[in-house]
């Protein structure tokens, strides 16, 4: 199974919003895709955001949804921020 047909299967978006679902997959996919070219584990990580390599993994799985404190701290353990603009 690809990525894409992961994400439709899966349970925590199926029933959202498509914009709201495409918003949360881009984001989750780029922190993963930033974790893993800066060649950061998900244990290394969940050590750096002081939680669980397993809830790293669900997060990363779309198995759960980070709340917002949570998200700031895996993208602080990233240095990546959030920015935001007026939607197109």
């Amino acid at each position: 199974m690809n990525y894409k047909d992961f994400v439709k299967n899966s349970d925590t978006l199926k029933d959202r919003d498509p914009k709201e679902a495409e918003e949360i997959v881009r984001l989750i996919h780029h922190m993963v895709e930033v974790r893993n070219r800066r060649g950061i584990s998900q244990r290394e990580l969940a050590r750096r955001c002081s939680m669980p390599q397993s809830s790293v993994a669900r997060i990363e799985t779309f198995r759960t949804l980070p709340n917002l404190v949570t998200l700031i701290r895996i993208l602080q353990a990233l240095d990546l921020t959030i920015t935001l603009t007026d939607a197109e």
